[in-house]
């Protein structure tokens, strides 16, 4: 979230970054809801050092006539101290529900827009592949191969679902162990995280905030707890209440996880094959780093998720997302879109944003500034390595040959230990 002393000393900025984003905030209601939980708090503590102090006067009085005026004075002060902190709860409340929907602010030069129509195409990368014949969707030479399997998996689990079987299983081993060899070379250190955390720590990483929100994710009434949407939100609350060492930062993070999500909001959307699924594999970098290093971060990322899909020889563009196109917590996002030509469109593969200080200030995750002396919050930032089924259908599309086959990248031979998919 933002700070509250941000939003009251630059409420305007607050609202026109609101409706660039196409976010509806109250935010005149926020402010009488800020000043009321102030005013009540200050009631409320004058309150209750009359409290004190009258109990303290009534202990030490030894005349029971005396000290009966002031015992009843108590407990009408007591119930109007009541009275006073009811207020202040549902103020708070009320507040608290508001803070959360105030997004994060824009960087400087996103472009502003509507839908994903107003994002900006900044590079195309790669050829596309020029095929002596018409090329397939990824699911007919995958089913051909024998190496996806959807149909038993709705058997099993219903819609959305696949299995990766054999040469397609091996596929997302080798993209795991190159994106590991790749990001452990630029300090990010390997983690393996749960994948359900509580709701504090989804809440904290942003996204619960409204029921559209909640609706996607998986919820555990029983246990409290939410499955993962990606390990971002895992990894992201890794260190909340904590005060990092200045001297070890950046601190880098690529997790690998199943990710889960109801994708409630696709109903009718890409519903054959593993494009859109219920459950999937990704690997996920995450940098907490100071302040006035994450636009420099930011770039980093992306150009790892480059260097990857590069090592694919995939051809790609990258798209920078405009206001009103990325999520709430991030100030500024870029995706890749991978060419599938069994498709004929580009699709999203990637997505790496910096989130400045938005989790980084609900989760309470800071350092201490060496110039000031003053403890701040870090800058959150994350990025795809890889969506390991979006990949695994890049590279079926991208290099599938006539007779059916896929011919496996260079960069993943050695780790899967072939260089053509054949059908057994």
């Amino acid at each position: 979230m933002l700070d509250i002393k941000f939003i009251r000393e630059n409420p305007e900025l607050i609202k026109e970054n609101a409706q660039k984003r196409l976010i509806k905030v109250d935010v005149e209601r926020l402010l009488v809801l800020d000043e009321e939980r102030r005013k009540l708090t200050v009631e409320a503590e004058s309150m209750r050092a009359t409290q004190n102090r009258a109990s303290e006067e009534i202990s030490k009085e030894k005349d029971a006539a005396l000290r009966q005026p002031k015992i009843a004075e108590m407990k009408e002060l007591k119930a109007k101290l009541v009275q006073a902190q009811e207020k202040l709860a549902e103020a708070e409340k009320e507040f608290n529900a508001l803070m959360l929907t105030v997004p994060n602010i824009i960087q400087p030069g996103t472009p502003i827009g509507k839908s994903s129509d107003d994002n900006v195409v900044l590079r195309e990368v790669g050829e596309k592949p020029d095929f002596n014949f018409t090329p397939r969707d990824y699911m007919d030479v995958a089913k051909n191969l024998g190496i996806i399997d959807t149909d038993r998996a709705a058997r099993v689990s219903g819609s959305r679902f696949g299995y990766l079987i054999g040469a397609a299983a091996m596929l997302e081993f080798a993209l795991i162990q190159l994106a590991a060899k790749t990001l452990m070379k630029k300090g990010f250190v390997p983690v393996v995280p749960p994948v359900m955390v509580k709701p504090e720590a989804m809440q904290g990483m942003g996204y619960i905030d409204t029921e559209e929100e909640k609706e996607e994710r998986y919820y555990f009434e029983k246990d409290n707890l939410y499955l993962v949407g990606t390990s971002e939100q895992s990894i992201g609350p890794m260190h909340m209440n904590e005060v990092l060492d200045v001297e070890n930062l950046p601190v880098r993070y690529f997790g690998f996880s199943s990710c889960f999500r109801r994708e409630a909001g696709s109903y009718g959307k890409d519903t054959k094959g593993i494009l859109r699924v219920h459950q999937f594999d990704k690997v996920e970098m995450f940098s907490y780093v100071k302040p006035e290093n994450s636009a420099a971060e930011h770039q980093l990322i992306l150009s790892l998720e480059e260097e990857l899909m590069q090592a694919l020889d995939l051809p790609y563009r990258v798209m920078q997302l405009c206001s009103a196109d990325f999520a709430r917590p991030s100030s500024a996002t870029f995706d890749i879109e991978t060419w599938m030509p069994g498709q004929n469109q580009y699709r999203e593969t990637h997505s790496c944003s910096n989130c400045t200080d938005y989790q980084a200030r609900r989760l309470n995750i800071r350092y201490k500034n060496p110039a000031t002396g003053k403890l701040e919050f870090v800058h959150a930032l994350n990025g795809t390595a890889f969506a390991i089924g979006r990949t695994i259908i890049a590279i079926i599309e991208n290099c599938q040959q006539k007779d059916g086959r896929v011919k496996i990248p260079k960069a993943l031979r050695d780790y899967c230990g072939m260089k053509y998919i054949e059908k057994k």
